[in-house]
């Protein structure tokens, strides 16, 4: 557990100090969630997720990308040299 003390400056801006920040694995950009308590002020990082890439983070994209990896590593896997030798396979796999 952290305690410091940081000053309040212009437009209220805060430094986090360095320990904080590496402690929350927090870098510059990232979005911070502030909400008043009765202890006092809460601070949450949140990380924002760019919506054309949001697919890539469901569940169902995630366990596809965890079954390839496995699929990679134990060499479960068919490597083409062209499109056609690529489509030649589908087309084997259809007869």
């Amino acid at each position: 557990m952290f305690m410091t003390r940081m000053t309040l400056r212009a437009k209220g801006q805060l430094t986090l100090p360095d320990e904080i920040r590496k402690a929350a694995h927090l870098t510059e950009g990232d979005m911070l969630e502030a909400e008043l308590t009765d202890e006092g002020i809460l601070l949450r990082p949140k990380k924002i997720i760019d919506a054309t890439q949001e697919w890539f983070w469901s569940a169902n994209w995630q366990n596809g990308e965890r079954e390839a990896d496995q699929d990679f590593a134990t060499g479960k896997m068919e490597v083409f040299g062209s499109s056609e030798e690529f489509l030649a396979a589908l087309q084997r796999g259809t007869e």
